[in-house]
C-alpha cells in the first residue's frame, strides 16, 4: 500500500533546488494572463449640459422612434444603438441604467426652455429614454442620428447609475463628423485614445428599406458599487 506521508530522512531537498523551483513558481504565476492584464481606459466624462429634462417624459422606454401607442413615428434617420457597461477590467456591471437625452430632428430638447424657436419641436420624438443593463452588461436604445444644434457637433447625452449612485456622465459623437473639430467640449477631451472611446461609428443596416444605422460603444467606469443584497 503506498503512503502519502514523506520521509523526510529519504528525501532531503537541496535548498539551492528549493530556491529555483521556488522562483520559477513565482515567475509562472506572473507570467499568467491574469498578470498581464492590463486596466482598460475609463470612458471620459463630460459636462450633463442644461438641458437634462426638467420634467420626464411618461413614456420614458428605450425606444425614442414612437411614443407610448403612436403609430407615427419620429423624423430622422432610425439608428440602433447598443453597447455594454463594464468596469476597468472589463467585467459587466449589471443593473445599471442607462439614460439618453438628446435633439430632435429639428434641433430641439424635450426641456421646457430647449426648443428651437424657428421649427419648433417634433411631437413624435420622445426625446429621453432608459434602460437597464442585462447579466452581460448589454443595453441598447431606438432613437434618431442626433443632429447638430446651436454651434454643437450631433452628439447624444448618457447618464450611467448603480442605484441611487451616478457613476459616469458623458457624450457620444459621430466618427468622421467634420464638426467634431470645431465642437468646444469635444476639443476639451484630452487625447484621441479617449476621444475614440465615445466617437462611435454609424454603420448602415445591411437591407433596411429605411435607411436604418447602427451604432455601438462599450461605456467602461472606474467605480462599480456591490449589487444590493437580495431581499429575504
Amino acid at each position: 500500500m503506498h503512503d502519502d506521508r514523506l520521509d523526510l530522512d529519504a528525501y532531503t531537498l537541496d535548498r539551492r533546488h528549493f530556491l529555483w523551483v521556488a522562483t520559477a513558481a513565482s515567475a509562472a504565476l506572473l507570467m499568467t494572463p491574469e498578470a498581464f492584464a492590463k486596466e482598460l481606459t475609463k470612458t471620459p466624462t463630460q459636462t450633463e449640459g442644461p438641458f437634462y429634462p426638467d420634467r420626464l417624459p411618461l413614456d420614458r422606454d428605450n425606444d425614442l422612434i414612437v411614443i407610448g401607442k403612436s403609430l407615427t413615428p419620429a423624423v430622422g434617420t432610425i439608428v440602433h444603438l447598443t453597447g455594454r457597461v463594464i468596469d476597468t477590467n472589463g467585467a459587466p456591471v449589471r443593473g445599471a441604467d442607462v439614460e439618453i437625452w438628446q435633439v430632435d430632428n429639428r434641433g430641439s430638447y424635450i426641456h421646457s426652455r430647449g426648443a428651437n424657436r424657428r421649427r419648433g419641436r417634433d411631437p413624435n420624438f420622445q426625446g429621453y429614454g432608459k434602460a437597464s443593463t442585462d447579466e452581460k452588461g448589454r443595453w441598447r436604445f431606438r432613437t434618431i442620428r442626433p443632429v447638430p444644434y446651436g454651434g454643437r457637433t450631433p452628439h447624444i447625452h448618457v447618464i450611467v447609475k448603480k442605484g441611487r449612485r451616478r457613476l459616469l456622465t458623458t457624450q457620444l459623437y459621430i466618427k468622421g463628423e467634420q464638426r467634431n473639430a470645431r465642437d468646444f467640449l469635444y476639443r476639451r477631451i484630452r487625447t484621441q485614445a479617449e476621444r475614440n472611446l465615445i466617437t462611435l461609428d454609424y454603420k448602415k443596416v445591411k437591407d433596411s428599406k429605411i435607411g436604418e444605422q447602427t451604432a455601438h460603444v462599450d461605456i467602461v467606469v472606474g467605480v462599480t458599487p456591490k449589487d444590493p443584497k437580495p431581499k429575504k
